[in-house]
């Protein structure tokens, strides 16, 4: 058989493969998000933190900020409660490829480059939460600034376990024109220990 044409059907079933395997993953956590109203949250505050910016009264920026409130502790326990629900799954399912690209069925014969993403949103679930209480004594604009980043970072790791880290990337920086390391350089210390422990494959759950 033509060279060219074994590596076409090579190819060919790796994409196949691909697409389900991402497929399952979407549907996983589409499962869990269903009974939830994060994306929705989430929306509200990362539209209304970059109109509370675009005030030109500093005043008015922070009477804008306290708005969301409500918001904030709603995305926060909403978190919470997606990684407690995420946690009842395996680690086989829950787990995602550390590297750029997706390979797929990783955790099946490759487990070391794998990574749980149960871990991840415990991770994303502590550090909303102690953004959301400023238990550093932020300001209200740098408060919703490490926020918004949390933000940022929880919706890159969920592209990343749907899709790969690659594609989360690239839509991290179409949505809201901003890189991984730059979102990950304006979480909370405490985020950013856990988050590159998470990565080099420690504090797995």
């Amino acid at each position: 058989m033509d060279t060219a044409l074994i590596l076409l059907m090579i190819l060919a079933v790796w994409q196949a493969l691909r697409v389900h395997y991402q497929r399952t993953h979407i549907a996983l956590l589409g499962r869990h998000l269903a009974s939830l109203q994060l994306e929705r949250h989430m929306e509200t505050l990362t539209q209304g933190y970059v109109r509370a910016i675009h005030e030109e009264a500093e005043a008015r920026q922070i009477q804008v900020l306290e708005n969301f409130a409500q918001a904030e502790r709603a995305v926060a326990a909403q978190v919470r409660t997606l990684a407690e629900a995420m946690q009842k799954e395996s680690v086989q399912a829950a787990s995602m490829g550390a590297l750029a690209f997706c390979i797929p069925y990783a955790e099946r014969f490759l487990p070391a480059i794998t990574r749980d993403f149960r871990a991840l949103l415990h991770i994303h679930a502590a550090g909303l939460r102690h953004a959301v209480d400023n238990e550093n004594q932020w300001d209200a604009k740098k408060r919703a600034y490490h926020i918004s980043a949390e933000l940022y970072l929880l919706q890159h790791s969920c592209h990343w376990f749907c899709k790969s880290r690659i594609v989360a990337d690239a839509r991290l920086m179409r949505r809201h024109q901003v890189n991984h390391q730059k979102v990950l350089d304006s979480v909370s210390p405490t985020t950013r220990s856990a988050y590159l422990q998470w990565m080099r494959g420690g504090g797995q759950r």
